[in-house]
């Protein structure tokens, strides 16, 4: 009863600010958007907004390690393990500039949705080949103007907490705009806020860890789907589960560093 009563309390304070909140952004995309084509400006201020959700719950306490690695002067194809919607709140305590990757459905609740959409942040409809090929194409043009791109390559979050198989796209945008991937490892998510669940799960700490940079020149040569089998068995190696193998050949591990 008590988890139930604290987790109505907190879904409420999350609708009342964000109610509050999205005209805060929207003056902001009013005022910025002739100076700062990238919403730079804008985007720091939602990473304020999704901070509050973590700041102030003492049950979620957040470790971020590796913040320094991310280059201002450069634009990533930032990849995730996906645990749980509190992923995404987590990933703004970074407070660095990119633009999701996020499913349509996302942009159309009321006041977080379209506080995405006023960011210009890039939708994707599951399952629709057009949709797929105008994300593609919207993440080209993104890295093109010089912003990172935040990408959940399971696509849909772990049920058991357990890394799931990655999809090729935000690999073969990396290859397309020879761009560096950044892997960023998220524990602890899938015990605070389980898939499928509403519910707060207690106090369980949260750690948040930029690994190096993975220069574009260490997996130019690779195919998308090597270099998809390469980078999710980095991430099971960073959190401790098995690798997988690949059908046929041996797949070249991306050298970090740049």
């Amino acid at each position: 009863m008590l988890r139930r009563t604290l987790s109505l309390l907190f879904w409420a304070f999350l609708t009342v600010s964000s109610i509050l909140l999205f005209p805060v952004a929207v003056l902001i995309w009013v005022v910025t958007t002739p100076f700062d084509r990238r919403l730079v400006v804008l985007h720091r201020f939602t990473c304020f907004w999704a901070s509050l959700y973590t700041w102030f719950n003492p049950a979620w306490p957040v470790t971020i390690e590796g913040r320094e690695k991310i280059r201002d002067d450069r634009a990533y194809v930032m990849i995730v393990n996906h645990q749980s919607l509190l992923d995404i709140l987590v990933l703004f305590r970074i407070f660095r500039h990119f633009k999701w990757v996020s499913k349509i459905e996302n942009f159309r609740i009321p006041w977080i949705g379209w506080n995405m959409r006023l960011n210009r942040y890039i939708e994707l409809r599951r399952g629709d080949r057009e949709s797929v090929g105008k994300m593609m194409r919207d993440c080209e043009r993104t890295i093109a103007e010089g912003s990172s791109i935040m990408m959940f390559p399971e696509g849909t979050r772990s049920v058991d907490g357990r890394l799931r198989a990655f999809k090729p796209g935000a690999f073969q945008i990396a290859l397309a705009t020879q761009t560096p991937l950044l892997p960023i490892v998220l524990e602890g998510t899938g015990d605070a806020l389980p898939k499928r669940g509403f519910v707060l799960q207690g106090r369980h700490p949260i750690r948040l860890r930029i690994l190096d940079e993975i220069p574009y020149e260490s997996f130019a040569r690779q195919s998308a789907e090597d270099l998809t089998l390469a980078i999710r068995n980095l991430f099971a190696k960073e959190l401790g589960e098995a690798e997988l193998t690949p059908v046929s050949g041996s797949v070249g591990s991306p050298q970090h560093g740049p």
